[in-house]
């Protein structure tokens, strides 16, 4: 299913205020050719091609399952349809949930407000836990999957459970949508609808009542490495240097900077972006990190 052909499906599930933000906010998350129905059919897509395997048990080498986080409108399979087996390939067990789903609305998740969607990666956290036996998991997460994961750190009790988290253009700090949602102090009660109906989105604009809690008192905790990679091409989570976090246990990176003829933007620095892949695995295995190029 092309692009533009699940945006027309999304505005029959979703009120129509809220489908405008929605629409331009689509490049918060990959869309890719093929989706799931619903999460038992993704998750025997992602069986079928190595992840989500909860028979996997996590090597010495490798010894903790990574956990992938999709973005805002995205999903557990379109969101990694390249990455999930990049990492399969090099050894890892490999996991992905859904979360922010919204009654009446198939495909497109990460919409509901991004505090309960922590606590449905919390739980999910646990899940891959028992499964594979490890006291620790990393998570890789996109868009707003890089930032949320962040509250389940710090609210949550994640900080025990995460040896690290690495976001892909995460939207750390906000993001005004290249500045798109300024255009909201020009419709009296719009922010209110959006924050009725995609509170997912309005979560994420600069200067919102969640991140203003997540980053009080410092970016990081105690105890979890954060990398952050991203693309100074990036059109969604605005401006890119947003996305970086601040702590001492923190590294942020720009493909540009190993790879000057990178031109990936928001969504393909998750969905393609060889160099962002290899430095993810950088992240996760640092003491046996190569040298990221084009």
């Amino acid at each position: 299913m092309s692009h533009w052909r699940r945006i027309r499906s999304l505005r029959r599930s979703l009120p129509a205020m809220a489908l405008t933000v929605a629409a331009v906010a689509a490049a918060m998350a990959p869309v890719a050719a093929s989706a799931a129905p619903d999460e038992t059919a993704a998750g025997q897509s992602a069986t079928s091609s190595g992840w989500n395997d909860y028979s996997c048990k996590p090597s010495a080498q490798h010894p903790r399952p990574v956990v992938l986080v999709h973005g805002t409108l995205g999903n557990s399979v379109d969101n990694w349809l390249a990455f999930a087996p990049y990492l399969v390939d090099r050894g890892y067990c490999v996991f992905s949930l859904d979360y922010g789903q919204l009654p009446g609305v198939p495909i497109f998740y990460g919409l509901g407000p991004i505090a309960d969607s922590a606590k449905q990666l919390s739980a999910y956290v646990d899940r891959v836990r028992t499964a594979t036996g490890a006291a620790k998991v990393d998570i890789v997460g996109h868009s707003q999957g890089g930032m949320m994961p962040r509250y389940y750190l710090k609210f949550l009790g994640g900080a025990a459970k995460v040896n690290a988290l690495v976001g892909l253009a995460p939207t750390n700090h906000g993001t005004t949508l290249s500045g798109l949602t300024k255009l909201l102090d020009y419709f009296p009660g719009a922010a209110d609808v959006l924050a009725k109906h995609t509170p997912g989105l309005t979560d994420q604009v600069v200067g919102s009542a969640f991140l203003t809690r997540l980053n009080e008192g410092g970016d990081t905790v105690p105890g979890v490495r954060y990398t952050v990679i991203s693309t100074k091409y990036d059109e969604v989570a605005t401006p890119y240097r947003a996305q970086f976090l601040t702590g001492s246990d923190v590294k942020n990176v720009v493909v540009q900077d190993l790879c000057p003829s990178d031109l990936s933007e928001h969504v393909t620095i998750a969905m393609t972006d060889r160099v962002a892949f290899h430095e993810a695995v950088n992240a996760l295995d640092p003491e046996h990190a190569t040298p990221t190029t084009c």
